[in-house]
């Protein structure tokens, strides 16, 4: 049985990801990750309504990624619920993110660049030998990178960038910033930041953990609570801007956290083919086939 956290599992990808894996991969049990508890048991009781058998290899954890206390409580109860084995898990898919906040950019960083590094710090010494972490990033990552300058493009695709790097960035770009005001679709320059800087951590935690299979991913252009008001702002619906499901926006989880994957420290577009972290690939484009 492959144990599976998804953070952010309550609503939208995150719930798609659950049921998608429930669905294709019965051999899977699912983590359903929450903030809050009653949605999480909500979004669970979703499941079991469309199919009673779910709620056997189904259970929801309550964690909030921006917290460092949630995360080490949560991993220490689901280390207690399966007490008799020394690593009982066997993959993470870093699912949790929030857009631009109307304060600033910290809060924004706090969960989808922290968010990812304290999951890790924490789960990691749970997961199986060969596991596998999953974390979900954007284009909008390699959006940003493409336009930084060449200090932070060079620094945010180094091979070997380390992770006190990453942060005296993010750290940088918190202070030095004076642009609070949101935006109108909630996913201004403070996401693109935090999903290349998710991206730097994924070639890092690849780096440092040779064993496990390691990888980052755009769901794409999804319809969800985050990207729903940018559709309206343009007075358009989600079909009409062209946004997916969410359950088209679980497959590329899906594939990195159980399909054939090329290797690990790579970032794979929404189509499940491996795209760079510098500029945009559509989806039906050739892979990326870089160093």
């Amino acid at each position: 049985m492959k144990r599976i956290l998804v953070t952010g599992a309550n609503k939208g990808i995150g719930l798609a990801t659950v049921e998608n894996l429930l669905q294709n991969h019965p051999d899977t049990f699912l983590i359903l990750g929450s903030r809050d508890e009653k949605r999480g048991d909500e979004a669970l009781g979703l499941l079991t309504s469309k199919e009673p058998s779910w709620s056997e290899p189904t259970t929801m954890l309550k964690i909030d990624v921006s917290s460092d206390d949630s995360v080490t409580m949560a991993a220490e109860k689901v280390a207690s619920m399966f007490e008799s084995e020394a690593k009982p898990m066997y993959g993470i898919i870093n699912n949790a993110g929030i857009g631009s906040s109307s304060i600033g950019m910290e809060p924004t960083l706090q969960v989808n660049t922290w968010g990812i590094y304290r999951v890790c710090e924490a789960f990691i010494p749970l997961l199986e030998v060969s596991g596998r972490i999953v974390n979900v990033t954007s284009a909008s990552g390699p959006n940003f990178v493409e336009a930084a300058d060449d200090m932070t493009r060079n620094m945010l695709t180094d091979p070997v960038v380390q992770w006190d790097a990453v942060e005296e960035y993010m750290n940088r770009c918190i202070s030095e910033s004076k642009d609070t005001a949101p935006t109108t679709s909630g996913l201004g320059n403070a996401y693109g930041l935090s999903k290349a800087c998710a991206n730097a951590l994924t070639l890092i935690l690849a780096r440092e953990n040779p064993g496990l299979t390691i990888n980052a991913c755009t769901p794409g252009f999804i319809e969800t609570d985050m990207t729903r008001p940018f559709a309206e702002s343009q007075g358009k619906t989600a079909t009409e801007m062209g946004m997916n499901t969410p359950e088209q926006g679980s497959a590329a989880s899906v594939f990195l956290i159980m399909g054939e994957v090329p290797g690990s420290g790579m970032y794979f577009g929404s189509d499940c083919l491996r795209s760079p972290l510098d500029r945009y690939r559509s989806p039906g484009d050739p892979p990326y086939e870089g160093d």
